[in-house]
């Protein structure tokens, strides 16, 4: 070996001691330990809202209505164009609502999460509730104007079925429709 290997050598040993020496350093003993930490702060921010909303307040037309009775159930009206069949008019609750002046009652549904309302007529004394056949949660009527298409303001004849999850909820349907007619037909002959 060469005079210049061994002092590369040395020198390369020496330098590995070095960064031994700092990499260890000495610890203290456990009893002579202070440990601190910082204190247990939440920071306290508020935020405002940078978007200020004016409320609005939405009218459904049955401000001045009692809701005397509500159910939930499935909708169906029957087409004849092109093919005859059941078309789903919607899903939501039904509600009989009273008016408050005239004592009125008409039957009300609006569809679940657009609110769009699938059935309004006034439940007349001549509206006959039949079975759907098949079915013992089911009802059909006949209704020679509903209101509630937007694109026939007039209203228009349906023929509507309406389905129940249960056969107990149907017949409390029945119940209630039969009450609002003879509370209907009451109003009607004293207006007469």
């Amino acid at each position: 070996m060469s005079e210049v290997e061994k002092k590369e050598e040395t020198t390369t040993v020496e330098k590995t001691e070095e960064k031994k020496e700092e990499t260890t350093t000495p610890v203290a003993p456990a009893s002579e330990e202070k440990k601190e930490y910082a204190a247990d702060e939440e920071p306290n921010v508020e935020y405002e809202a940078t978007l200020k909303r004016d409320v609005v307040e939405v009218k459904t037309n049955e401000e001045n209505e009692e809701v005397l009775f509500e159910i939930r159930a499935k909708l169906y009206r029957f087409d004849t164009d092109p093919s005859p069949q059941w078309k789903e008019r919607g899903t939501g609750n039904v509600r009989f609502l009273e008016d408050k002046d005239t004592k009125k009652i008409r039957v009300v549904m609006r569809r679940d999460k657009t609110l769009k309302v699938c059935l309004n007529h006034h439940i007349s004394p001549a509206f006959t509730l039949e079975v759907m056949t098949g079915s013992d949660k089911s009802w059909v009527w006949k209704c020679p104007k509903d209101f509630s298409d937007e694109d026939r303001p007039e209203g228009v004849e349906e023929l509507f079925a309406i389905r129940f999850a249960t056969p107990e909820n149907a017949g409390l349907f029945k119940t209630e429709f039969q009450k609002c007619q003879a509370k209907n037909k009451e109003i009607q002959n004293k207006t007469e």
